[in-house]
């Protein structure tokens, strides 16, 4: 009688040889696997850290750090020092690169439509299906550690919380206490104004310790929604919290019938763009400004809600 493990270990070699993983190359180009996955993420994503990249893939630093430099020995990568954060470097494709992906993903699209092609209809819809259930009964960002809680606001929270973002991010980015200034604000307003019925927070608590939060707020227009002030611990991020955070806004907005919710955030905040991209957040407006001691770019994202 297989157990379990057995069933895996099948399927995992049989899925690996339909879309060729044992081949030494990709889609017989000369690109491993991981490569291909590296050049997939700043195609996807754009111009970022090599941590940035190391975090989305879950890939080991010192192989990430080989396939750039392979890359850029092939001119497919440029980087350039973060004008924002000089210890940062951002990495981002070249022209070559952006044709190498282009010619990957192409070829990747035929051979997933070949292995579809012999399917009907039903048998196509059964197969997605059960690729979604796998997906979310493995994704490890889904299933948060049993220690992660989601709560509302305790007393000492709206202080703790303004002096953990106000300390990140001076030691992240080398923002002045100007921000401090401006969570006070926000948050103080939030305290002042509350409104049960239109507004919400949510605390992430890992191990007994706050380890994320963020704001559902109103605005001036009854029909919008704000998400504010997102933010993860360090030693919490990777597990999904913020990614939980912003879904649990959406969700509540979604209830109280707003039509989308809208943030400000800043270019250089990387991981919360993907997080807001990924979430269905699109990018409609950018602005150069001087705030917390350093030229910034901000940006706004509005994300449209379901209706009815």
């Amino acid at each position: 009688m297989s157990t379990a493990a057995d069933e895996f270990r099948a399927f995992n070699r049989f899925f690996t040889k339909q879309i060729g993983l044992l081949d030494k190359h990709l889609l017989a180009s000369d690109y491993t696997l991981a490569q291909g996955r590296v050049l997939y993420e700043l195609a996807r994503y754009g111009e970022q850290t090599a941590a940035d990249i190391g975090r989305g893939l879950g890939m080991d630093k010192a192989h990430l750090s080989r396939i750039l430099a392979r890359f850029a020995k092939r001119n497919l990568v440029k980087s350039r020092a973060n004008p924002r954060h000089g210890r940062q470097r951002l990495v981002s494709l070249t022209a070559a690169g952006h044709q190498a992906f282009s010619v990957l993903d192409r070829d990747s699209q035929s051979q997933i439509m070949e292995l579809l092609a012999p399917l009907d209809d039903a048998m196509r819809q059964r197969l997605v299906s059960s690729m979604r259930q796998i997906h979310d009964i493995l994704d490890n960002e889904k299933q948060l550690p049993d220690d992660v809680i989601y709560r509302g606001l305790r007393p000492g929270d709206i202080g703790w919380i303004t002096h953990r973002q106000a300390v990140l991010y001076h030691e992240e980015y080398g923002w002045d206490w100007t921000y401090e200034g401006l969570v006070c604000d926000i948050l103080g307003k939030f305290v002042a104004n509350f409104d049960p019925a239109r507004e919400a927070a949510w605390v992430a608590e890992r191990a007994g310790n706050i380890a994320g939060s963020v704001f559902l707020v109103r605005s001036e227009d009854p029909a919008v929604a704000k998400l504010r002030l997102l933010y993860v611990e360090p030693s919490a991020r990777g597990l999904g919290i913020g990614r939980e955070l912003v879904a649990m806004c959406i969700d509540r907005a979604n209830e109280l019938g707003y039509r989308e919710i809208r943030l400000w955030t800043n270019d250089i905040l990387l991981s919360a763009r993907r997080i807001y991209q990924e979430a269905g957040f699109r990018l409609v407006e950018e602005e150069k400004h001087h705030s917390f001691g350093h030229d910034l770019v901000g940006q706004t994202w509005v994300l449209g809600l379901r209706q009815g």
